[in-house]
């Protein structure tokens, strides 16, 4: 049977480029079946100690202190130096992985995973027996973008907008190299795509809310950082006109909290979920979300259609401000280091709707169509080269969008 060997290469810095690593997985089989074989690596935390608790740190800080990213990431830029022509941290487990997988083509969807691992790939495997790829997720460029996406002897390099693949080009990627191609999301969640009849149902059956209500969705990242019990009171205040979704990702304290206070607060209505697998469909049924500035959460919203509010308590990580600059800039978007700024949002929505319908529609101008695809079949194309086969490609049907009214408007 011809096949391409695909190697991936990510790790669970928050949740994005896991992620994005594993929709590029899914569209592959979606639209080349058992022609391409996709191997993830959670290549930091598998190949060294070091670079395992670097990653653990990552994750606490995220969660706890957002405010010492800065110093965090200053450090972590270091790693440009270190991987400036090879591996060096977790080197041997990389080297096993390349000699027995021996991929037709590297794709890295994290930042500290290029320098030095596509050199090291071409030395063990040969220049012309690999490409290397990669797709970084940031929205602009400037302090918090890592010099450790920069390779610029990558093969393809894909960018999510325009504004973060000039920057990527001033920086050293060849602009004939340069892609702009989108979110990289799930298959489902250009399936499941909702029309106002569907948006309602989904509402008043499987969450148990109202139809006609202003929803706004509290939202979190995998590891469970929020803000939620500093936000509710606020939305309590609205009760009367507004209905909340809230979701903990996989922190269970938070969730069985969460669920104490819903028992406490009849008026509010209020849908809970842990680790969500349909957020997709939750931002679809929301006007609005409150969220860090996590790339893949923002991307969904954007794509999605369900403005953005930021979550900026205890500070903004620097690759966070990086997504809070294109969209204070595009759609002058608000951000909240308080419960005191989100009630003035909120109640100035509430007391004129016509506040809320321009946010969204600054919101809506940064908005783009894409073939999903394209960066699919691009990369996929580059490993057939390389393995030298053709492979039989299916067909993806696409849901129209829908822009009909939201159900819950003012």
């Amino acid at each position: 049977m011809d096949q391409v060997r695909i190697l991936v290469l990510t790790s669970s810095t928050g949740g994005g480029h896991d992620a994005r690593a594993e929709a590029f997985a899914d569209w592959c089989f979606t639209l080349y079946r058992h022609g391409v074989d996709v191997r993830i690596e959670q290549m930091l935390e598998k190949s060294s100690v070091v670079n395992r608790g670097g990653v653990n740190l990552y994750n606490w800080i995220q969660k706890r202190i957002p405010l010492l990213h800065s110093v965090y990431y200053a450090l972590v830029e270091l790693l440009a130096i270190l991987n400036r022509r090879t591996v060096t941290l977790g080197r041997r487990y990389y080297l096993r992985v390349l000699e027995e997988y021996r991929p037709h083509l590297i794709f890295s969807v994290h930042d500290c995973l290029n320098r030095g691992y596509f050199q090291l790939a071409r030395t063990t495997l040969g220049a012309d027996r690999v490409r290397c790829v990669t797709y970084c997720g940031e929205f602009s460029g400037g302090w918090g973008y890592s010099r450790n996406w920069i390779e610029p002897t990558v093969d393809l390099y894909f960018s999510r907008t325009p504004t973060a693949r000039d920057f990527a080009v001033r920086k050293g990627v060849p602009a004939s190299r340069c892609r702009v191609r989108g979110h990289l999301m799930l298959p489902r969640s250009h399936r499941e795509v909702l029309d106002a009849r569907q948006r309602q149902a989904f509402r008043t059956g499987p969450l148990g809310l109202r139809a006609d209500r202003f929803t706004v969705f509290l939202a979190t990242g995998g590891n469970g950082a929020n803000n939620h019990f500093a936000l509710l009171p606020a939305l309590l205040r609205h009760a009367d006109r507004v209905q909340v979704i809230v979701i903990c990702g996989k922190d269970k304290e938070t969730h069985h909290q969460l669920m104490h206070w819903r028992a406490q607060h009849p008026e509010l209505a209020l849908y809970i979920e842990g680790f969500s697998e349909q957020v997709h469909l939750l931002m679809q049924v929301s006007d609005a979300i409150v969220t860090r500035g996590g790339t893949t959460t923002c991307a969904k919203a954007l794509h999605f259609r369900c403005p953005i509010i930021f979550n900026a308590f205890g500070g903004i990580m620097p690759q966070e401000s990086l997504t809070w600059k294109f969209f204070r800039n595009g759609a002058r978007s608000e951000k909240i280091e308080s419960s005191v700024e989100f009630e003035r949002i909120l109640s100035g929505w509430m007391a004129q709707s016509s506040l809320y319908e321009e946010y969204r529609r600054r919101f809506l101008e940064l908005r783009y169509e894409e073939d999903p695809t394209l960066l699919i079949d691009e990369i996929v194309g580059l490993a057939q080269d390389v393995a030298g086969v053709r492979l039989e490609r299916q067909v993806f049907p696409t849901s129209g969008s829908d822009e009909s009214p939201r159900p819950g408007g003012l």
